[in-house]
């Protein structure tokens, strides 16, 4: 499965370095020289890149790419989502942890089992993620706070995720003008 790992930032220096937005708990695991990692959207001449240097600069991660060989070819990829391959198989998670892509899809139900709707984006913003669900019975968006107090089970074998919206959310829609 392909999982957004970073993004591609400015550039650093002249000689082709990327500053990298990290997008994974385990960089140590995805970013390291030899690395193959794939652009979304891909650039004009290849879809991935292989890292063949990184280091720390003031607590940003640089990297240089071999594809990429100066300051303007990283302008050129800037914004660019970087993906790697990973085998969910040999991943080693609690009961607790999964890949937000692995979300994309899943039942949206309540604690008494009745479906909301669809899964269908996860909002990373600075204070706290938000579940995007499509609502089963309209086909509205309904954003919940992605916290343990109103998402208490996620139930990948099952195909679903368990939540109790905050008192008055569903009804902010439906008020008739």
């Amino acid at each position: 499965m392909l999982l957004v790992v970073g993004r591609i930032g400015r550039a650093h220096g002249v000689a082709g370095e990327a500053t990298i937005e990290v997008r994974t708990d385990v960089p140590d695991e995805r970013f390291y020289i030899g690395a193959k990692l794939f652009l979304e959207p891909a650039a004009k001449n290849f879809t991935q890149v292989t890292i063949t240097s990184l280091r720390d600069h003031n607590g940003i991660l640089l990297l240089k790419f071999a594809e990429v060989n100066d300051r303007n070819q990283v302008e050129a990829l800037r914004d660019t989502l970087l993906k790697a391959d990973v085998d969910m198989a040999d991943e080693n998670h609690d009961e607790d942890e999964f890949h937000v892509q692995q979300l994309f899809g899943l039942h949206v139900i309540r604690e008494n089992g009745s479906l909301l709707g669809t899964l269908e984006d996860v909002i990373n913003l600075p204070g706290q993620d938000l579940l995007s669900i499509k609502a089963a019975t309209d086909g509205r968006e309904i954003l919940i706070p992605f916290v343990h107090e109103f998402v208490p089970e996620v139930n990948l074998e099952a195909g679903t995720v368990t939540v109790i919206p905050p008192d008055g959310l569903l009804e902010l829609g439906d008020s008739k003008e």
